[in-house]
């Protein structure tokens, strides 16, 4: 439930921000801020159509997922379906990411046309409890539509940082009411509201991580077992990251499997492992498991 609430707080934050961006537009262009709002607002809202309904589709083709059946796989689709009947889901697709890469990831707009995937790499290195932590860790994502509130987060920040060039250059090239004032209120919206749009989009992922992290776990009764998948998937991943896809979409993946160095790990879609294996190993203990 706290998740939840900080999410959608988060959430509000963002759309006031839009609104924010919106009112500079309408009020330097059009001269009516509400016009303005509900312009980008309109626009938002086409864009996240698009992306409800087709941004599963090109992640899978971004990451050359193959579709298998249970004959193909049925290690992962035995304790997919095993997790699927425990949360009362329905069957969702499995797929194989062909790397060498060990991680997985869910996708799809609701349960009904969820795809958990797992790479080749993943299949490898974990044992069955390690793997059953982190399938059920993705289920989690999907009962919780966690790919869907994430799609949103990705396209208000988009459309926040679209909405505050299009200000800032507009008054830098003469649009609108250009001014002194205005101009440097363009400039400080211009860097600041983009900034803060892509840091609300990461602390909605990281909310959604942990949350994920707990149900899967609390779900098996296992905390451990995703526990020690994690600390192996992060080592492994750093060591080994993925050489294909849209680092765009990282915040689909358990751990992330692209390489981040410096100031760019400062900017991460995934909380801290430390933390996140720090809470289920207490998670663990409080269940009586050490």
């Amino acid at each position: 439930m706290g998740a939840t609430i900080r999410t959608l707080g988060l959430f509000v934050f963002m759309f006031g921000l839009f609104i924010a961006v919106g009112w500079l537009v309408g009020s330097f262009f059009i001269g009516n801020w509400v016009v303005g709002t509900i312009v980008f607002l309109v626009l938002a809202g086409l864009i996240n159509l698009i992306s409800y309904f087709y941004s599963g589709k090109i992640v899978l083709w971004s990451y050359k997922v193959r579709i298998v059946n249970e004959v193909e796989s049925p290690r992962l689709y035995r304790m997919v379906r095993h997790i699927s009947s425990m949360n009362g889901l329905p069957m969702p697709k499995i797929g194989i990411v062909p790397t060498s890469t060990p991680n997985a990831f869910a996708t799809g707009r609701n349960p009904k046309n969820a795809v958990v995937c797992a790479t080749e790499g993943i299949m490898r290195m974990l044992d069955d409890d390690e793997l059953l932590g982190v399938l059920a860790h993705e289920m989690a994502h999907v009962k919780n539509r966690d790919i869907l509130v994430m799609s949103v987060a990705a396209t208000i920040a988009g459309a926040i940082s679209f909405a505050s060039r299009f200000a800032f250059y507009g008054v830098l090239f003469g649009g609108g009411r250009r001014n002194e004032g205005g101009l440097i209120i363009a400039l400080v919206v211009m860097i600041t509201a983009p900034i803060a749009a892509m840091i609300v989009q990461l602390a909605i992922s990281r909310s959604r991580e942990y949350k994920a992290d707990y149900e899967g776990a609390k779900l098996i009764g296992k905390p451990l077992y995703l526990a020690s998948a994690l600390e192996k998937l992060e080592t492994a991943n750093k060591r080994n990251p993925l050489k294909f896809g849209n680092p765009a979409s990282s915040s689909l993946w358990i751990v992330n499997p692209f390489s981040a160095k410096g100031l760019a790990t400062m900017f991460t879609t995934h909380p801290p492992m430390a933390e996140r294996v720090k809470r289920l190993r207490q998670m663990a203990n409080k269940m009586g498991q050490y």
